[in-house]
């Protein structure tokens, strides 16, 4: 059984929504070509909305009643961090579809996930601008989970590649105009770009705010963004836009000989083949969350919640949407920077970034 909760619906369905239905078609397909070590999957899915008490109670039930064999989710990093300590006691294995970094720093036993952190995002960022010669920048944040943690991450990392935050400013989860936020930015002298960290609706309301404004200075944004469903909302604001994704979006750009390639255009292929939608970065993160935990399965040739386990953390070489995962003791991810793509929207479309 694979248990997983999700964010279906509410302001993070953006995230739940692809995954639940990632989840549904590989076990599908899975099941269609014999199970797992002779055995058929079974899927059960509950939504919480992004909210943290829902998903405790989801995973209790999936754990209790369900008696899952792995649990996949949840969808946000404050309902991750609500979870783990159940996650912990039951010792089941949970792989988190969230981008926050404490959900494995430090290394929680049962626990892993597959999105990049908000620290590997925060270092690509910086990186990209420290090679454009920027040096002074507004960061504009979302009080969530995620945008909060991130925001802490580039505060952190800021230092080590010579940039200043000379403006830092804030935003809640139901803000509807970030106007003054920005404008503060704007006014603060010397800034050079303005890094956004949030996902939903925040970045995308902070993006037309920004050219309402007519900011004519880099705007960045993190990779709790990368998906159609933001270029949608923010429309024509997002033109010139750049953040950090994984390969997924850019499928058709990579190079013949990268090995992800074939992975994320098969990925593709089966997702838009079934569902007449786009694929965002984080349909990819529940594919590459099964896809572990079932290559973890097979090697330990049974369903045992510690042998799996220990299948998980030993994987090595795995080919996922997300990048190459090499996960240890001390490495429940298993992914570094090159995993990242820079990418910048143009003509509505991401582009690899020049």
């Amino acid at each position: 059984k694979v248990g997983a909760t999700l964010a279906v619906t509410g302001p993070a369905s953006f995230l739940g929504d692809p995954e639940e239905k990632t989840l549904e078609l590989y076990i599908d397909h899975i099941n269609e070509n014999g199970g797992v070590n002779g055995e058929p999957l079974e899927l059960v899915v509950y939504d919480d909305g992004g909210a943290p008490p829902k998903a405790r109670t989801n995973v209790k039930r999936l754990l209790q009643q369900d008696q899952v064999d792995v649990v996949i989710g949840p969808s946000t990093t404050g309902a991750t961090m609500a979870v783990i300590p159940l996650a912990q006691r039951s010792r089941v294995p949970m792989i988190s579809l969230a981008g926050g970094e404490g959900i494995i720093e430090p290394v929680k036993k049962w626990v892993f996930k597959t999105p990049h952190t908000d620290r590997m995002a925060a270092r690509k960022v910086l990186k990209e601008m420290k090679a454009r010669g920027i040096s002074r920048i507004g960061l504009l944040s979302g009080t969530g989970g995620f945008g909060k943690s991130g925001r802490g991450k580039v505060l952190e990392e800021a230092g080590s590649f010579g940039i200043e935050v000379v403006a830092d400013e804030t935003y809640g989860p139901k803000d509807t105009d970030m106007t003054a936020q920005l404008t503060k930015i704007k006014n603060t002298e010397g800034v050079e770009a303005v890094f956004c960290f949030g996902f939903g609706q925040g970045p995308a309301i902070a993006t037309k705010n920004y050219a309402q404004l007519n900011i004519d200075l880099p705007l960045y944004q993190s990779h709790g963004v990368a998906s159609k469903k933001y270029m949608e909302l923010a429309g024509d604001a997002a033109e010139g836009v750049r953040l950090p994704a994984a390969a997924i979006l850019v499928a058709d750009q990579l190079d013949d000989g990268d090995p992800q390639k074939p992975v994320v255009q098969s990925y593709i292929e089966a997702f838009e083949g079934r569902y007449d939608s786009s694929v965002s970065t984080f349909g990819g993160h529940a594919y590459d969350a099964l896809m572990l935990w079932v290559d973890a399965a097979r090697k330990a040739g049974s369903f045992e919640p510690g042998a799996v386990r220990d299948a998980l953390e030993a994987t090595d070489g795995f080919v996922g949407t997300g990048g190459v995962v090499d996960m240890g003791p001390q490495d429940h991810l298993g992914l570094d920077l090159t995993a990242f793509r820079m990418l910048e929207i143009r003509n509505g479309d991401w582009h690899l970034s020049e």
